[in-house]
Parts: C-alpha cells; structure tokens; sequence
C-alpha cells in the first residue's frame, strides 16, 4: 500500500501595515514548511524551533479540526522565527488545515479555508495573506472577506528582526479599549492612501498611509529600539516603515533602488541586537508543490 503523503509551503506575513489594524497584511517569501505523511504511528518533528512535539502543536490542532491524526506524521520546517510578528502562529494554521484538506482530498474552498483559520487565529489579517498571497485588506462583517491586491513593481521590504521575543498578548494589552476620534480619524486617512497607493504603484501615496496612531506608539515600551528604526527609516532613504504584527520585527519598505543602501545603514544601526534581512513580497499564498 502506497502512503500518502503531502508538502505544504506557507508564506510568512507581515500584518497592520502601519494603519490597518487587524484589517491588512502582506504575505513575504519566507516559508513554513510542512511535510505530512500517513505512516501508521503519529509524531511531531521539527529541528528549527522549540514547538510542542505532541498534539497541542499549533500545527496539529489546526490539522485535526478537520481530519483526526492518528497515523500521520509530522515534520515542521522553515525560515518563519516564532514571536518577532511574522505570523508565525497563523502560518502554523493554514499549513494544518491545508495538509488536512489535500491529504484527505476534502477540496475546501479558499472562504472555507479563510473562516476556519480566522476563527483558530481570533483575526483574519495574517491568515487572509497567508492563504491568498499579495497585500490582503480584510473585513469581517457582514462576511468575511480578504481582498487581494497584487504588489507593485520595484516595492520591496527589508525586516529588522530583533534577537528578543514580544509577547503577543501583551502587546495586544496595550491597546485601550476606546481611542481617541482623531487618531481615528488619522489612521482611516492612513489606511485609505496606503490603499490606493498600492494599488496605483504610487510610492508617495503609499509614504502618506504609513503613518499610524492607533497601535505602534502604545507599545513603545515592548519594543523601543525597533520604534526608533521606524521613525529613522525615511532618513535612510527608505519609503518608510512599521512595526509587523505584534512586533519586534520592522518592516522598511523601500524602491529596488534605494534597497541596498538602505540595508548598508540599517546593518550598522542594528549591529548587536537584529538580523537584518531584505525580503519580498510574495504573490503567492500556501501551496503544496510536491504530491
């Protein structure tokens, strides 16, 4: 008997995008990898990161919402770095409910797909990137939807990622439960020209919607040194920058132009205490390339 057996690639996102809290995010070509095989005894591997081995694995748990494991293995691999916002969490659901539904041939369709990973992850924006690929602006009522917008030519992305580790939940504590209306307002102004500044490929347009004042200032505290990266990032020569997801990790956008000096001044600033690492933005979404 034949085992069956299946590769799964997800990209890691980077989420918020400076204004769109919870709503936008954009998938990188940097990947987990998931190899899952029907071989009669279940097992977690992964030599990469310190994960759970058993069934409360990320992974897993996604897996057996749809299919139980019993008899599968699992080997968990890739370049995603766990607790930097890299969407780490959200790569490790789609790869289990993809896995599951190939696997099994169970044929979900990308909404399918998109529901159940929202409703594991508690919100889409990373999981709606990592699923579809590209820049992804999301919205969860009266249907969840993620709207795809493919990257412009010649934007590309540098990521700081600081050596220590933010706790998600700790960073979500910072956000008070009300805001005040102008910073409301100025980040549906942010969001909207960041917007349009995608989709148009316009740099100076996509400069306008970085700024953001709904989450990044309040939690300086976790990550102060990644906040001044932000701020010193036009200096640079960078179109600007932004705090991935929960942080640490920075996300400068640049034009392939600017890239490289960009990457030169960033790797002196971050001497010590970041990887600094060029990155593109990935127009594809989780696939599985090998049968």
């Amino acid at each position: 008997m034949t085992e069956r057996h299946r590769l799964v690639k997800v990209p890691a996102s980077s989420a918020n995008l400076g204004p769109g809290y919870d709503v936008m995010a954009v998938a990188l070509d940097l990947h987990l990898e998931l190899e899952v095989r029907e071989c009669g005894e279940f097992s977690v591997t992964c030599e990469e990161h310190d994960v759970p081995l058993d069934r409360s694995n990320l992974v897993v748990q996604a897996f057996e919402t749809l299919q139980p494991a019993d008899g599968i293995s699992f080997r968990i691999g890739g370049e995603i770095p766990l607790a930097r916002g890299m969407g780490s969490s959200a790569a490790a659901i789609v790869a289990g409910l993809v896995a599951a539904d190939h696997l099994f041939e169970l044929g979900l369709e990308r909404q399918d797909l998109l529901e159940r990973a929202t409703a594991l992850e508690g919100h889409p924006d990373n999981v709606a990137a990592a699923i579809c690929g590209g820049f992804v602006v999301c919205t969860s009522g009266p249907r969840l939807t993620a709207t795809v917008i493919d990257s412009p030519e010649g934007l590309e992305g540098i990521l700081v990622i600081p050596d220590v580790e933010v706790s998600t939940k700790l960073a979500r504590e910072a956000i008070p439960e009300q805001i005040p209306i102008t910073d409301a307002v100025a980040n549906t102004a942010s969001a909207a020209h960041l917007t349009l500044g995608l989709s148009r490929g316009d740099f100076d347009l996509i400069a306008m919607g970085l700024h953001d004042r709904l989450h990044q200032e309040r939690r300086r505290h976790l990550f102060p040194k990644s906040m001044e990266i932000v701020e010193q990032a036009g200096e640079m020569g960078a179109i600007g920058a932004t705090i991935s997801g929960a942080g640490p990790t920075v996300l400068v956008w640049t034009g392939w132009q600017e890239t490289g000096g960009v990457v030169e001044q960033l790797r002196e600033r971050c001497e010590g205490w970041a990887t600094v690492k060029r990155v593109g933005f990935s127009p594809l979404g989780a696939d599985v390339p090998e049968l």
